[in-house]
């Protein structure tokens, strides 16, 4: 199991101040969805805690790396097939902005993860200070079937972005996601309307799933860590 323990910088006190936090909004017998990061790992470890004293929970993992970490924290696995009904998605974000849309993806996961939110009963999205911002900026990732990557490329450069396939960092060639498909990640000068380019990147042929999130504002609540608390974000 994976060491969460010992000597943190301020960073890591924040990402686990907020994952702590949400794991303990989870309720007994909940169905959780587990999403993909550092700091729903802080959370994860805090749920594995919770659980050795007594709670019950099921875990429906948004990636395999998640996937592995669940089970090295002995949290049951579940999936979508046997609950399409989720009690509550806990997830990170590479940005939110005062809305509380979202550009996630970092880990290519964003697709699993977009699923997951959707059969969520609420969406708990950890993070620290540093992921807050007045507009959205990040790179979208867009996950891609490879067949459809030089088409894809083209229609997002119309769109007024620099898209660019992510190329592995201990492998040659593109990241290949656990759907078995190519990131695209896209830079735009600045999202002023990321729910029309959100809809306009996730029709384009090709595309499974984009990293902007804007369609979960209503059931999404914000825990953001610091070195010293949390602080608890809702609209």
């Amino acid at each position: 199991m994976s060491d969460t323990s010992g000597p943190m910088d301020e960073q890591a006190r924040a990402k686990r101040n907020a994952g702590y936090y949400a794991a303990d909004l989870i309720e007994d017998d909940a169905i959780v969805g587990l999403g993909t990061g550092s700091t729903v790992f802080y959370m994860m470890d805090r749920l594995a805690g919770r659980m050795r004293e007594g709670l019950r929970a099921t875990g429906i993992a948004t990636s395999f790396q998640t996937e592995r970490r669940a089970y090295e924290y002995r949290i049951p696995l579940s999936t979508l097939h046997e609950y399409d009904v989720i009690d509550i998605a806990i997830d990170g974000a590479d940005q939110i902005d005062p809305a509380f849309r979202l550009i996630k993806g970092r880990g290519a996961a964003q697709t699993r993860e977009r699923c997951v939110a959707e059969a969520a009963d609420a969406f708990v999205v950890v993070a620290d200070k540093g992921k807050l911002t007045d507009a959205l900026t990040a790179p979208v990732p867009v996950e891609v079937l490879s067949f459809a990557v030089p088409v894809v490329m083209n229609r997002l450069a119309a769109l007024g972005g620099t898209p660019v396939i992510r190329e592995g960092v201990k492998k040659d060639g593109p990241v290949i996601t656990d759907n078995g498909n190519w990131i695209i990640d896209c830079r735009f000068p600045r999202i002023d309307e990321p729910e029309r380019l959100e809809d306009a990147i996730n029709t384009l042929p090709g595309v499974l799933s984009c990293g902007i999130f804007t369609e979960f504002t209503g059931k999404t609540s914000i825990v953001v860590g610091t070195p010293e608390g949390v602080e608890y974000l809702s609209l």
